[in-house]
């Protein structure tokens, strides 16, 4: 047996890439390969080469198939390949080849062709590309030496092979059952207009597997042998032959009148049944029957049924090899008998005049090529070419002299594949033609488009020029919206391939299109973008001499182009701007500014095309400069003099005052500028004075005074001297000293809450300063409490707290050992609460807005944001966010709204006024609405499009009696009409503009229908009879589908035309047989420019109300967008509304006359995907490439073309046949991995897919195998499930593999469990498999056909391996007689079965279901589930390679994996945005005036805009433990810690079952803490503790004795490629992370997280559902008291009651009076409660908001509580597979969070499911199952442990929602995992 009939093929393909193209995307379809050349390079290989196409595409498919039978071998090869050698070839055995360029969703048509290498060598010398005859090859060329026989004759036939399919031919057998048939068919010149084939198999029922009329070419028949399925069963022949009959050869099956029948009967074995009479009426008939039997076929029972003789109509082999025997002597006798039968119908035998031969083509190009042949024989005058596109188009012909044999045909299309047809003509005839295709080239396209020099009105083009190009076409057009119209267009010669664009807009993106022009025609685009240069800013903007009243300003020039600069500042309070121009300078002094003000200035660049882009920074003035240094020296008696430092030259004078301390008048002189001294004379004596100097300044303004101490001596004095040597007494003068200390008293570093005071010390006899201060306006008397004693070197000190915006009087004392010195004052002011400043908006949209501020100069503890609408009715919003944040983006906004935005600054001591705005929204709605063609019972309006619209949704509403109607339109829809409206009545149409999943206010008008005319009396007339109903036809007797049409309603099919296709639906249609619910659902969509539905699925339910309702459609009109109408069926008509059934195969047939203008590909190949079956026919100019794309695969069966709309009739049976086969079809069509299969995609319909499996409650999705592919976590008890009738509404096949790529966990239960199984409606068990994870068996039960519980079980090695924790692939292989096992792509056993009964629809479908759960209160196993499917076939397990597991990937063989790139191709992204719109195709021949078109729709969108809203969070799923660790032993007793930082704000927690709403009550003061109460009843499951501090070592126990070794272990599987670490590694890094998560990084969130948003309105946070509760620890000794903290915000709430319903918070308080008492110690925590449901309690009423209370103080901290159990971290949270949920995403405590309303979430009802008491499991369905099960045994309840994610941020805006909106996300633009955040159950901030 040749090498090509083994399972795997003996040759191998190896690859040289030669060239790669990068080449723009091209538009519409891949590209096929052409120029396909051969050459040999060896005795059996040769070497393919091939010409890539244009285009991009992902790579190609390589086919090869040996011509004489056997495996199609298919290589994928990569986008760069243009050669390829194919090796182990046979020299004379002949293959054909077909090479197929794809991409993502899309494949070309092949390029084709046969090849030997005998031929090839013969035929070296020329390289001319063969062109294949399929009408000629064979009849005119003889065989080669040794190959089969072949058909030569004119004469034609019907051929019908009935084939046996028993089980006893077996499946290697039938393999060569399908040799011998391709080879039987091989013979044969097989066409539509030729000999057709069609087959059937029989077993203990026949079936068709193709007609007659199925296939029109050879190729296609002998691909259907080569996937002719085997069916197996029993043998009953006469039943068959009967079948083949009244089926196969019938009119609508194929055959034709006239010609020759011909059954051919293939058979292993003697029927069952009585042969005879079936095979008689067959002969009868005029069938020529031949018979040929194998093996155990019984001889006479062959001669009954074959025709006579029995000599050439009946042949017998021993066995199956020998087939191949007979092959020839079978064709050669059919063959004859063919033309026999031919002579005997027609009576004559016509002589075909000779045809030419060998079609070659040659010299092919862009414009045309040369036609060669063989000359015909005999005598030829002519020979006509005639040639026409083959997508459709005007035959031309060429006409040459007989003697000629080539032909030139020119001015041809490029890019186009044509149809060639050579005639020879003999005087009294013309031959048969000689046929062909060729396709002409693309036209050679411009290449490497190069965009340079590029300025802000300019850039240059250049290009590679192309060759024979006549000259260049240059299209350039900015993509700004509302400049995308102003196009234009430059042509060039051919010389030129260098240009310069000038007139360009600056800072403006343009596209640059160039086409390469051959006369009128163009080659394809090549397109570029760029963006001319902004205008320059200036740039480095520096500013330096900053005074009180003056700053210079430089910066470098921005261009030399620029004209000047304008120069604009502003005080940032928004209170003064001022603007100046200047000429082209670089530095600029700003005059008359006021002191101590924060400025912002902004430098424009100006040039001749306007300003550029601002440059801006920020500067703030100096305080005016008061005088230093004052003192006070010389004094006397009555005078001293005061002495200074000037701080400024532009001084104008100083004045100077001073008063006596002790009272009196204050006395003044004004002084010289220059002056730096002055003598105040006149003064008391002994008298103490505060002076004061300040500064004016020649701009009027004045510094802050500068006040100083002095004193005058006191007069002379006689002081009595006492000497003791004598006795003498004299007088001594004296005067007295003052001591000043201190020099420089400054108060600065002011804030609103604190002063600082710095002094110079000039005497450091000094040992304290005393320091008084009170305000301005205070009492003395208050100096003794507002008093601060500082050693003598201290010489700086902070006064807080302070009043803000308060003048303070500060003194400061020396203090001497021998007494006081002489004090110093000055004056001091806390700053305001001051306001933000500088408020902005920016990022306007239809719901949104982004408000930005400038922080104020004092330091902040954050901001609180007000807003509520203006123009119309709503509630006041607020939130708050932390002091690093200047910017918010809110949401969820009203369109075309007014705001009203408020923002406070927070501080310690309050808040300060408020900065205020109005925002505005952007307007979401259409304009000029208006009505038109109002009619009776219709009406039309229309509207201008909305630029951003997606959709509209139009609602009529009448005013008569309220009824409504709806409907979404496209985006791109200006009007829309209603029908069957109420005469005279008066409706109000709105029109909501609809931008993604926003919708905007309504748009009204009012319209009155027209009145009833009044109607002349009539006569009665004769009613018409009732139209007659269409008999369903025999093949739909068991149809059931939801079936949909989508008729093309445009302008090109006209009146007439549309009738047709009426009549055509309603014939097809009239052969469906039952309509409605139980049967075939029909619903019809027309489209054109927008899709009408007709009528949805579920409005008939009679077949005679439908049919009446199809003739009742009105023609509609328009353009063609069949996308767009593909798309509606999929959102409007396919769903539960509208009639759509599960578990029922959903059908659509588009019926299009032209090609759509949009794109179809996409969306129906998305459809096909997700099940849907297409069927396509196209008339006339229809494309049939599109139709191809369309359709589903096989097009054979799926695609039909029809001339003309007369046509239908030709179609309409075979349309009907392939529709209700595929509504019959107990398996549906499904698509997986690109493949086509019967079956059912398991993990869909359970919805385990990323889009779904957030909505399944108890399934988390994790990484799968690789961490690339997503597999699904069943937690404990989730018991997924699906109805039975959703999921296999026929049951299951008799032959089937169930396959499952699962992982069995660590917490899976030792018991057994089924991982799927069918209940009944009693929950009793039908089918299903059953794991035993105790005793490591897999088992599989059903029911058998005698409705027996029949069970099998298998155990070993190979099955244990699957209990041990790696994921493994598992297949079930059910047939009528075995159950086989395979696992990860090994057979491990076999056993026999009876064949299955069918299952009720009646019940569920479970996954994971423990086998002794009880009825509908079952439990469920733990497990992880990658992939699950039921495949209609048992040769499945086959075919897989197991690829998903990293132990037997096969990279060369497998496909890539998700998200992996390669070195030739990055893996693919999402769908980009749309892309630019291109340039306008070429100007093409004049055609005839058209009518006036509607509107078209508006382009493509611009860039891509800010991203949209994130969608609604999925529930809550249950804790995501995946390896339990042990708990560690007790540590040691740790020293005592430092304060830690106050945490983070939690996530607020569950809510508990609502309570009352409490009167509102006044905030008390703290009170007294109590003593330490007895310990209450066990509460609720609480919170889980911060990890207490290690308890202490216990003792170390006695040694116990060492134990007996045990025995070794099984050897451990190959493991998989590591993505988990080993439980120890995971434990030990889990609990030093957690150790460490807790004591860091949390004091940075403090002031966002403590800001708990107060409230405006009534608002409201919902709480997520509670996690699964974890183990308790230990408790641990209880720790010292930390030392008290720093003042912080208002704490957290203290210990939790009872569950109620949380009330809102109250406004902030003042600061309250500091409480009283010491805080007692923390209770003992209360015994473990019973484990929450995961389900969230119903919201209560909110409560009413509290009045503002007092603040606090900060009490000490309490006792430290009782160490918790070790922490646990995930190690799938370590995964990097970036899937929804994600890991290391931003999660809502760790940003600023904004209460939503108490509706806006669908709560859980928290009621619980079952009763609170468990009773024991009993058994509630038979498993066949041994006893030891009996026992359940679950662990026990347990806290769930508290989880810590590292997650580092930083803050750049944050986003906010309003209420009535049912999701909200925060964006945070920056994170990475690195500092922890610690996440609460309760959403509670752990105590410290």
């Amino acid at each position: 047996m040749p090498c090509w009939y083994e399972t795997q093929s003996c040759f191998l393909l190896a690859f040289l890439a030669v060239t790669a193209f990068f080449i723009s995307d091209a538009q519409g379809q891949v590209s096929p390969p052409t120029r396909l050349r051969y050459n040999v390079v060896s005795p059996d290989s040769v070497q393919i080469s091939w010409k890539a196409p244009k285009g991009q595409f992902t790579g190609y498919k390589l086919l090869v198939t040996p011509s004489s039978g056997g495996k199609t071998n298919q290589l994928i090869l990569q986008n760069t390949a243009t050669k390829a050698i194919i090796q182990g070839l046979i020299p004379d055995q002949t293959y054909a080849l077909q090479i197929i360029a794809f991409s993502e969703d899309k494949e070309s048509k092949p390029a084709q062709g046969q090849f030997r290498i005998k031929d090839i060598e013969r035929r070296k010398e020329t390289s001319k590309s063969k062109v294949k005859d399929p009408e000629k090859t064979n009849a005119n060329k003889p065989a080669p030496e040794g190959s089969l026989f072949t058909c030569k004759t004119p004469a034609i036939a019907d051929i019908v092979i009935l084939v046996d399919g028993s089980w006893s031919i077996g499946r290697f057998n039938f393999r060569l059952v399908r040799l011998f048939l391709e080879n039987l068919v091989s013979a044969f010149n097989v066409g539509s207009e030729k000999t057709r084939v069609g087959l059937a198999q029989y077993s203990g029922d026949p079936r068709i597997e193709w007609h007659l009329n199925a296939y029109g070419t050879k190729d296609a028949v002998l691909d259907a042998v080569r996937n002719l399925p085997y069916k197996g069963g029993n043998t009953l022949t006469g039943l068959a032959l009967t079948y083949i009959l009244e089926n196969s050869f019938k009119p609508e099956a194929g055959a034709r009148p006239g010609v020759s029948k011909i059954g051919i009967l293939i058979t292993d074995g003697k029927s069952q049944d009585d042969v005879i009479p079936p095979a008689k009426n067959l002969r009868d008939a005029g069938i020529e029957l031949f018979a040929i039997g194998v093996k155990n076929a019984d001889i006479n029972e062959l001669k009954e049924i074959a025709s006579e003789p029995d000599s050439t109509h009946v042949y017998n082999v021993a066995d199956f090899n020998f087939m191949h025997t007979i092959v020839e002597g079978l064709t050669r006798t059919v063959c004859s008998r063919v033309e026999e039968q031919e002579k005997e119908i027609k009576g004559t035998i016509v002589a075909s005049p000779g045809a030419p031969s060998d079609l070659v083509t040659s010299e092919v190009s862009a414009r045309g090529f040369r036609v060669s042949w063989t000359h015909a024989p005999g005598k030829v005058e002519k020979y006509r070419v005639v040639y026409y596109p083959t997508r459709g188009g005007q035959p031309e012909e060429v006409v040459v002299d007989g003697s000629l044999s080539t032909a030139a045909l020119k001015n041809l299309m490029s890019l186009t594949e044509y149809q060639i047809a050579v005639f020879a003509i003999y005087p009294n005839a013309a031959s048969e033609g000689l046929r062909g295709t060729e396709t002409t080239l693309a036209l050679p396209m411009a290449s490497d488009l190069q965009l340079y020099d590029v300025s802000q009105s300019s850039m240059r083009a250049k290009w590679n020029g192309v060759p024979g190009a006549t000259g260049y076409m240059i299209l350039y057009a900015p993509l700004t919206e509302g400049l995308a119209a102003d196009e234009k267009e430059i042509k060039i010669g051919e010389a030129s391939t260098d240009l310069e664009l000038d007139g360009l807009l600056p800072n403006t993106e343009y596209t640059i299109t160039v086409y390469a022009m051959f006369g009128e025609e163009a080659s394809d685009p090549l397109t570029g973008q760029e963006t001319t240069l902004p205008l320059s800013p200036p740039t480095n903007l520096k500013f330096s001499d900053v005074g009180h009243n003056s700053a210079k300003l430089t910066w470098d020039p921005a261009s030399k182009n620029v004209n000047g600069y304008r120069i604009m500042y502003v005080k940032t309070d928004g209170t003064e701007t001022n603007e100046v121009e200047v000429g082209r300078v670089s530095t600029h002094t700003l005059q008359s500014l006021a002191p101590l003000t924060e400025y912002t200035a902004a430098i424009f660049s100006l040039y001749d095309e306007g300003q550029s882009e601002p440059l801006t920074g920020s500067f703030t003035t100096k305080r005016v400069p008061a005088p230093q240094h004052l003192e006070i020296d010389e004094a006397s008696t009555d005078s001293f003099r005061v002495s200074w430092k000037p701080t400024s030259s532009d001084i104008a004078f100083y004045r100077l005052a001073w008063i006596p301390l002790d009272g009196g008048e204050s006395e003044e002189v004004v002084i010289n500028g220059d002056t730096d001294s002055h003598v105040i004379e006149g003064l008391l004596p002994n008298t103490e004075y505060e002076v004061s100097l300040l500064a004016v300044f020649d701009d009027e303004t004045e510094s802050e005074a500068v006040a100083v101490l002095g004193a005058t001596f006191a007069r002379t004095t006689p002081i009595p001297t006492t000497v003791t040597s004598t006795s003498t007494t004299t007088s001594k003068p004296t005067t007295a000293v003052f001591r000043t200390g201190i020099r420089n008293l400054v108060i600065d570093d002011e804030t609103t809450s604190s002063l600082r005071v710095v002094w110079d010390i000039s005497d450091y006899n000094i040992q304290q300063f005393r320091v008084t201060y009170l305000t301005a306006k205070g009492d003395r008397a208050e100096e003794a409490v507002r008093m601060v004693m500082v050693p003598g070197r201290q010489n700086t000190l902070l006064l807080q707290p302070l009043l803000s915006d308060t003048e303070y009087k500060v003194t400061i004392t020396p203090i001497y050992s021998d007494g006081e010195g002489v004090s110093v004052s000055a004056p001091g002011k806390t700053l305001p609460l001051s306001a933000p400043r500088n408020l902005r908006i920016s990022d306007e949209w239809y719901n949104r807005l982004r408000i930005s501020w400038d922080a104020p100069p004092s330091p902040t503890m954050g901001y609180r944001i007000v807003y509520k609408p203006i123009n119309i009715p709503g509630p006041a919003l607020e939130t708050f966010v932390g002091d690093d944040i200047n910017t918010i983006l809110i949401l969820n906004l009203f369109s075309g709204t007014e705001y009203n935005v408020k923002v406070f600054a927070s501080y310690s001591t309050g808040f300060s006024d408020a900065l205020t705005g109005v925002a505005k929204t952007l307007d979401l709605g259409v304009t000029d609405l208006d009505s038109y063609q109002v009619r009776m019972t219709s009406l039309c309006a229309q509207w201008q499009l909305h630029r951003h619209a997606t959709a509209y949704r139009v609602v009529i509403e009448s005013l008569v009696d309220g009824k409504k109607r709806e409907v979404n339109l496209g985006g791109g829809t200006p009007r829309h009409c209603f029908f069957e409206l109420m005469p005279g009545t008066e409706y109000k149409i709105s029109v909501h503009t609809q931008l993604q999943e926003i919708e905007g206010p309504a748009v009204s008008i009012m319209e009155t229908t027209l009145p009833l005319p009044t109607q002349p009396p009539t006569t009665p007339s004769t009613p018409p009879p009732p139209p007659t109903i269409p008999p369903a036809k025999e093949v739909c007797k068991a149809a059931k589908a939801d079936l949909a049409f989508l008729v093309d309603g445009s302008w090109s099919i006209g009146d007439d035309n549309f009738n047709k296709i009426i009549s055509f639906l309603y014939s097809t249609v009239g052969a469906l047989d039952k309509i409605g619910p139980d049967g075939t659902q029909v619903a019809i969509i027309q489209f054109s420019d927008d899709p009408r539905t007709e009528f949805k699925l579920n409005a008939y339910k009679t077949k005679e109300t439908l049919l009446e309702a199809i003739q009742r459609i009105a023609y509609k009109g328009g353009n063609t967008k069949t996308g767009k109408a593909i798309k509606h069926a999929r959102e409007v008509l396919f769903t539960g509304e509208a009639g759509m059934r599960r578990g029922i195969p959903k059908v659509l047939v588009v019926i299009t006359d032209g090609r759509s203008q949009d794109d179809v590909n996409k969306v129906s190949r998305e459809m096909q995907l997700d099940g849907f079956t297409f069927f396509a026919i196209g008339i006339a100019d229809a494309d049939y490439s599109e139709l191809v794309n369309i359709g589903s695969k096989p097009s054979e069966r799926h695609v039909f073309f029809v001339d003309d709309f007369d046509a239908f009739t030709k179609i309409e049976d075979e349309l009907v046949t392939f529709v209700c086969e595929t509504a019959s079809a107990t398996c549906p069509l499904v698509i997986k991995d690109g493949n086509n299969f019967a079956g059912f995609k398991m993990m869909e319909m359970f919805g385990l897919v990323e889009k779904e499996f957030s909505a399944v409650e108890g399934v988390s999705m994790e990484p799968g195998t690789f961490n690339v592919y997503p597999c699904y976590r069943l937690h404990k008890d989730a018991l997924v499930s699906q109805p039975t009738k959703y999921l296999h509404p026929e049951g299951l096949p008799s032959d089937y593999t169930i396959t499952f790529l699962f992982r069995i966990l660590p917490d899976t239960p030792q018991e057994p469990f089924a991982l799927w199984e069918i209940l009944n409606e009693g929950y009793e068990p039908l089918v299903g498999v059953i794991l035993d994870n105790g005793g490591k068996t897999l088992t599989f039960f059903n029911y058998d056909y005698k409705g027996d519980f029949q069970t099998v079980t298998f155990e070993g090695p190979e099955i244990r391996k699957i209990f041990y924790g790696s994921f493994h692939k598992l297949h079930v292989v059910i047939s009528k007689t075995t159950a086989k096992i395979v696992i990860d792509c090994k057979e491990v056993g076999e056993k026999t079965i009876n064949a299955a009964g069918n299952i009720s629809s009646d019940g569920i479908e479970v996954l994971g279901r423990m086998v002794r759960s009880r009825g509908p209160r079952d439990n469920s196993a733990p497990l992880q589930l990658q992939m699950f499917d039921i495949v209609c076939a048992t040769s499945w397990a086959n075919r897989d390679k197991c690829c998903e597991l990293p132990g037997l990937r096969d990279e060369e063989n497998c496909p890539a994996l998700p998200h992996a790139c390669s070195c030739s191709e990055a893996s693919k992204g999402p769908l980009g945005p749309p892309g630019p719109p291109g340039g306008p195709g070429v100007r093409g021949a004049k055609g005839h005036r058209g009518d006036p078109g509607p509107k078209g729709p508006d382009g493509p969108r611009g860039e891509i805009g800010v991203p949209g809203p994130q969608g609604p969070p999925g529930p809550q799923g249950p804790s995501g433990l995946s390896i339990q660790g042990l708990p560690g032993p007790p540590g040691e007793k740790g020293e005592k810690g430092d304060l830690g930082f106050p945490g983070l704000q939690g996530v607020p927690g569950a809510s508990g079952s609502p309570g009352r709403d409490g009167a509102q009550g006044q905030r008390g003061l703290p009170g007294k803490d109590g003593p330490t109460g007895p310990q209450g009843p066990p509460g609720p499951t609480g919170i889980p503790g911060a990890p207490g501090v290690p308890g202490v070592t216990g003792s170390q126990g006695p040694q116990g004795d060492v134990g007996a070794p045990g025995p070794p272990g099984a050897k451990g599987e190959r493991g998989e490629r590591g993505d988990l670490q080993s439980q120890a590694m995971v434990r030990a890094v889990a609990r030093q992370v957690c150790e460490q998560l807790i004591q860091g990084h949390m004091a940075r969130y403090n002031s966002i997280l403590n800001q708990i948003p107060s409230q405006s309105v009534s608002t409201r946070t919902i709480a997520g559902p509670p996690g699964e509760p974890g183990r308790p620890g230990a408790p641990g000794p209880q720790g010292e008291q930390g030392s008290p903290g720093m003042q912080g915000f208002p704490g957290s709430p203290g210990q939790p009651g009872r569950p109620g319903e949380r009330g809102l918070p109250g406004e902030k308080g003042e600061k309250g009076n500091p409480g009283v008492g010491t805080q007692g110690p923390r209770g003992p925590p209360g015994s473990t409660g019973p484990p929450g449901e995961s389900r969230t309690g119903s919201p209560g009423p909110p409560g009413s908001p509290g009045p503002r209370g007092p603040a606090g103080h900060t009490g000490p901290p309490g006792l430290q509580g009782p160490s918790g159990p070790p922490g646990y971290c995930d190690p799938s949270s370590c995964a990097g597979y970036g899937m929804g949920g994600g890991y290391g995403e931003p999660t809502d405590q760790d940003i600023p969070v904004v209460q939503l309303p108490h509706n806006s979430y669908q709560i859980y009802d928290p009621e619980d499911l079952y009763d609170g008491e468990q009773q024991p499991y009993v058994v509630h369905g038979s498993y066949p199952l041994p006893s030891p099960y009996s026992q359940s045994s679950y662990p026990s309840p347990h806290l769930a442990q508290p989880e810590f994610t590292p997650v580092r941020e930083e803050m750049e805006a944050v986003e906010l929602r309003s209420p009535g909106i049912s999701r909200f996300t925060r964006k945070i633009a920056k994170r990475s995992i690195k500092t922890p955040v610690r996440k609460r159950a309760n959403g509670n901030t752990p105590s410290q």
